[in-house]
Protein backbone atom coordinates (compact mmCIF):
# COMPACT_ATOMS: atom_id res chain seq x y z
CA UNK A 1 0.00 0.00 0.00
CA UNK A 2 1.22 3.64 -1.07
CA UNK A 3 1.73 6.20 1.64
CA UNK A 4 0.53 8.46 -0.65
CA UNK A 5 -2.87 8.11 -2.21
CA UNK A 6 -3.30 7.50 -6.25
CA UNK A 7 -4.32 10.37 -9.10
CA UNK A 8 -8.00 9.80 -9.73
CA UNK A 9 -8.84 8.50 -13.04
CA UNK A 10 -11.33 11.23 -13.77
CA UNK A 11 -8.93 13.52 -13.17
CA UNK A 12 -7.99 14.74 -16.55
CA UNK A 13 -7.16 13.29 -20.36
CA UNK A 14 -3.37 12.92 -19.78
CA UNK A 15 -4.06 10.84 -16.66
CA UNK A 16 -7.28 8.41 -18.51
CA UNK A 17 -4.23 8.10 -21.84
CA UNK A 18 -1.76 6.79 -19.51
CA UNK A 19 -3.79 4.51 -16.95
CA UNK A 20 -5.41 3.10 -19.96
CA UNK A 21 -1.79 2.21 -21.65
CA UNK A 22 -0.68 0.77 -18.37
CA UNK A 23 -3.97 -1.24 -18.04
CA UNK A 24 -2.99 -2.28 -21.29
CA UNK A 25 0.48 -3.65 -21.09
CA UNK A 26 0.97 -4.62 -17.50
CA UNK A 27 -2.93 -6.25 -17.27
CA UNK A 28 -3.65 -3.83 -14.52
CA UNK A 29 -3.29 -0.29 -12.66
CA UNK A 30 -0.25 -0.28 -10.66
CA UNK A 31 0.68 2.14 -7.44
CA UNK A 32 3.46 3.83 -8.69
CA UNK A 33 1.75 5.06 -11.85
CA UNK A 34 -1.18 6.11 -10.08
CA UNK A 35 1.18 7.92 -7.37
CA UNK A 36 3.52 9.41 -10.43
CA UNK A 37 0.36 10.98 -11.68
CA UNK A 38 0.49 13.76 -9.26
CA UNK A 39 3.61 15.03 -11.27
CA UNK A 40 2.97 15.09 -14.97
CA UNK A 41 6.83 15.38 -15.63
CA UNK A 42 7.72 12.45 -13.49
CA UNK A 43 5.22 10.62 -15.25
CA UNK A 44 6.72 11.78 -18.77
CA UNK A 45 10.37 10.65 -18.00
CA UNK A 46 9.10 7.67 -16.09
CA UNK A 47 7.13 6.47 -19.16
CA UNK A 48 10.15 7.43 -21.39
CA UNK A 49 12.40 5.19 -19.42
CA UNK A 50 10.38 2.10 -19.48
CA UNK A 51 10.19 2.59 -23.32
CA UNK A 52 13.52 2.79 -23.64
CA UNK A 53 14.47 0.17 -21.52
CA UNK A 54 11.84 -1.98 -22.90
CA UNK A 55 12.92 -1.18 -27.13
CA UNK A 56 16.66 -1.66 -25.73
CA UNK A 57 18.39 -4.48 -27.50
CA UNK A 58 21.90 -4.29 -26.47
CA UNK A 59 21.08 -7.16 -23.86
CA UNK A 60 19.24 -10.54 -23.53
CA UNK A 61 15.57 -9.67 -22.55
CA UNK A 62 15.97 -12.25 -20.39
CA UNK A 63 19.06 -11.17 -18.49
CA UNK A 64 17.17 -8.04 -18.35
CA UNK A 65 14.01 -9.45 -16.56
CA UNK A 66 16.87 -11.58 -14.21
CA UNK A 67 18.36 -7.85 -13.51
CA UNK A 68 14.68 -6.28 -12.41
CA UNK A 69 13.92 -9.35 -10.57
CA UNK A 70 17.18 -8.92 -8.57
CA UNK A 71 17.42 -5.18 -8.05
CA UNK A 72 13.54 -5.51 -6.60
CA UNK A 73 14.17 -8.38 -4.49
CA UNK A 74 17.45 -6.18 -3.26
CA UNK A 75 14.99 -3.29 -2.11
CA UNK A 76 11.92 -5.10 -1.13
CA UNK A 77 9.50 -3.75 -4.03
CA UNK A 78 6.46 -6.21 -3.73
CA UNK A 79 6.29 -5.69 -7.84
Amino acid sequence: MARIEGVPERSNLFVRGVYAVTRRRVGRMIEPVSVAAHHPRLLIGMGAFEEALLRSRRVDSRLKSLAELQAAAGVGCPF
